[in-house]
């Protein structure tokens, strides 16, 4: 953060008494469930399968907002706009899961998401999912959750430094440690219950705070009109052109050859900008795969006691989601203006430097709020980034013990499970650390995020819908859909990290026209529907070249093999308000999609 280098913090005496009073309630909480918590496996993963439907929701939703949404979001809309919307508008993906997917997880009764592959498909199924998905968790969730602690305290922070010898530490890189260290913590000792209710408590301040920032901002900026006349249509439009304006040709492959045919160049024209065509099928993808088969987010909804809770919690969630567009992304727009119209000192280098507004919404809240409101906001903002990466760590160690060690050690006793569950979060961090220089070499904390995920996410989403829409499918079309979609997505990502990283023969990256210069410059959002294709395709062609699957060993978890009396405990499980609730979600994402339309 070089804008803040040679800043001194705003904070108070009254913000830090304000953190202080607010990390001891936390605290408090944190103690009073660990007291009551049982060393057992049920608990430690699942809180019991006791928690409300609010609770259900709020920890759904604290989790996603976390450091990828408040710091990586508002920087997205100071950079881009509001194109980044489109995935906090996909609210309706959190209905597919009450309506569609909790049916099935609530019978099943499992653990984990890779413990339901193995159900309905085999235990290999199972394996590979866990390992790609643990994968998935340290260089994205865990890993943009430290780099936004790190980003937060250089912003707020920034005179904090530590010497050791001759090597002198940032207050990036204290920041980040502080964050794992604590949040490791509470994580570690009270597991899956600590994260939940300690989630229902950050929800409440964080939205609050947001919401004064923003009007704050707009107050400063002169209102709502002002902000959409200096930002332009443009950076109000969600939806993108295929070609950005000035360059001709097509977003495919452009190749010139000479009189005798031999290729002299190729060309490869897109739109890096969050394009219609991406945000329209890529996204969607992403969205069902997040928020109906990631362990991260349903793991909330497998400790409801039932179908009602935890479908109420669901449409709960679904609500809380309308929130950030306006809370997180919007002032993200204000510091935008606020940076063009230089109303506000210290935000002058947000509109210029795309690295700098990646920490749009820590530099408002030091150069908007007042005392003592400032230091409220920064304890829901640290709060934020430790519920998002408690919420990991908990799914994590999850994942590894009961999907990894438990199966090799089937015989291991609760308190063990726990201690292996422990240990697995501290080297997850471990990891995490090391891959952080790759995370600052992208375009953007909530960039990275979606692009990693793009890669890794569809041969999920693949095997689990059409694991539970179509029965024909079986164990060998679900296995070779995964490997085949993880090995592409494996591939792009080894493309880019050079890339990334400015690795020496890399600074401008590979020989324009050679096929890994394809590779690395496909749009993410391109590849990612690439991958969804192919890994669909090998799961149908697969499975009808091999026998059918036992269809009376998968009762219960496809919609064709689902007995009457399970049809009739679904049906018995909601009323008129569950479908109300729904139905205001819809209409509040559709009146959204017509408004941002720049």
């Amino acid at each position: 953060m070089d804008a803040t280098a040679h800043a001194t913090s705003t904070l108070t005496g009254l913000d830090w008494i304000m953190i202080a009073l607010y990390f001891g309630v936390l605290g408090a909480v944190a103690w009073k469930v660990v007291s009551s918590s049982k060393n057992t496996a049920d608990d430690y993963f699942l809180a019991g399968r006791n928690l409300s439907w609010w609770i259900v929701g709020a920890s759904i939703f604290a989790s996603n907002i976390g450091s990828e949404h408040v710091v990586g979001l508002a920087g997205s809309g100071a950079a881009d706009g509001v194109a980044m919307a489109h995935y906090e508008l996909h609210a309706w993906c959190l209905l597919v899961l009450g309506w569609v997917f909790v049916p099935f997880y609530m019978r099943s009764q499992v653990f984990t998401m890779p413990e339901f592959l193995e159900r309905r498909f085999s235990p290999a199924s199972r394996y590979v999912l866990s390992i790609v998905s643990l994968i998935t968790f340290v260089i994205s969730k865990i890993a943009v959750g430290i780099f936004a602690g790190g980003v937060v305290f250089s912003t707020l922070l920034p005179e904090l430094h530590l010497t050791l010898g001759a090597t002198e530490i940032s207050s990036f890189w204290i920041g980040s440690i502080l964050v794992i260290v604590l949040t490791g913590l509470y994580t570690a000792l009270g597991g899956m219950r600590a994260v939940a209710y300690n989630d229902a408590v950050q929800v409440l301040v964080l939205i609050s705070g947001s919401a004064a920032l923003t009007f704050y901002g707009l107050y400063q900026l002169g209102g709502w009109g002002e902000l959409r006349r200096i930002v332009g249509p443009e950076m109000f439009n969600l939806w993108k052109p295929l070609i950005p304006a000035g360059v001709e040709g097509t977003w495919a492959p452009v190749i010139e050859r000479d009189a005798a045919g031999q290729v002299t160049r190729m060309a490869w024209y897109f739109n890096d900008n969050f394009p219609w065509a991406g945000m329209l099928f890529c996204a969607p993808i992403i969205g069902l795969w997040y928020w109906c088969t990631d362990q991260y987010i349903v793991q909330r909804a497998l400790g409801a006691p039932n179908q009602t809770e935890a479908r109420r919690g669901s449409i709960f969630a679904a609500f809380l989601k309308l929130f950030p567009v306006y809370l997180f992304l919007i002032p993200g727009l204000v510091a935008f203006a606020l940076s063009k119209s230089g109303k506000v000192p210290g935000l002058e280098a947000i509109a210029t430097d795309r690295n700098v507004a990646q920490a749009a919404f820590p530099m408002m809240v030091q150069h908007l709020l007042p005392a003592g409101l400032r230091g409220l906001v920064v304890a829901g903002l640290l709060s934020a980034l430790m519920g998002s990466l408690a919420g990991v760590f908990n799914a994590c160690s999850t994942l590894f013990t009961v999907d990894l060690y438990s199966k090799i050690n089937p015989h291991a006793s609760q308190e063990k499970i726990v201690s292996i569950g422990r240990t697995a979060t501290i080297v997850m961090v471990v990891i995490a650390l090391a891959w952080l220089p790759v995370i600052q070499g992208a375009h953007g904390l909530y960039n990275y995020l979606q692009a990693v995920q793009s890669y890794l996410a569809p041969p999920v989403f693949v095997v689990f819908f059409l694991g539970v829409f179509w029965k024909r499918m079986n164990w060998q079309g679900c296995l070779w859909a995964m490997i085949v979609g993880f090995a592409m997505g494996l591939l792009r990502m080894a493309v880019d990290t050079p890339v990334s990283l400015g690795m020496a023969g890399f600074e401008h990256g590979y020989p324009e026209g050679s096929l890994l210069w394809i590779v690395n410059r496909t749009y993410f959002q391109y590849f990612g529907v690439l991958i969804t294709l192919v890994s669909a395709v090998v799961a149908v062609v697969v499975s009808l070249a091999t026998p059918p699957p036992d269809y009376a060993r998968i009762g219960g978890l496809t919609y064709a093999t689902a007995t009457d009396a399970d049809h009739a405990e679904t049906r018995d499980s909601w009323d008129w308000r569950d479908v109300a609730g729904s139905a205001f979600v819809l209409s509040a994402i559709l009146g959204a999609y017509l408004y941002f339309r720049g």
